[in-house]
């Protein structure tokens, strides 16, 4: 349910301002899990920046800030 609304597209669309470059997104099945790569997002890279982890960590918490849909009545577990 959650990667319907969680496309590449979508996420580009909502970190325009964080990244520079695509998005790609990957499925991860066996954990339920979604992994996005954002290309250009550290400038020249995580081993180059001094800034990656900091930066990792405004990226995850947009990323959480991001509206989605829930369907009425929708519970978890």
């Amino acid at each position: 349910m959650l990667g319907e609304h969680l496309s590449a597209a979508r996420v580009a669309r909502h970190l325009r301002g964080l990244n520079r470059g695509n998005v790609v997104r990957y499925e991860l099945p066996n954990l339920n899990a979604l992994d996005f790569l954002l290309h250009e997002a550290l400038a020249e890279g995580g081993t180059l920046s001094l800034k990656a982890d900091a930066q990792s960590k405004v990226l995850s918490t947009a990323l959480l800030r991001m509206e989605i849909p829930v369907p009425r009545g929708f519970r978890v577990g």
